[in-house]
């Protein structure tokens, strides 16, 4: 069976998303929590008009609030 079976299944972005998970769940409560802080996004838009940039817009709030929180609950 070849080592790269998964790609019948999922695409590389998926395979990277669940292993990814997988890693961070293994890891002890301290160390999980700082690699789930680095794996939030936030999203943000901003028009630019001759040059200038107008105000910061956040495109997903709750995702900003829900940084703090275990990806095991």
């Amino acid at each position: 069976m070849s080592s790269a079976t998964w790609r019948n299944f999922f695409t590389y972005n998926k395979y990277a998303q669940i292993t990814a998970r997988a890693v961070r769940q293994s890891l002890k409560e301290s160390e999980r929590v700082v690699a789930e802080k680095r794996g939030a996004t936030a999203l943000k838009y901003q028009q630019w008009e001759n040059g200038v940039g107008g105000t910061q817009v956040h495109l997903n709030p709750e995702e900003v609030k829900k940084v703090g929180k275990s990806a095991a609950v």
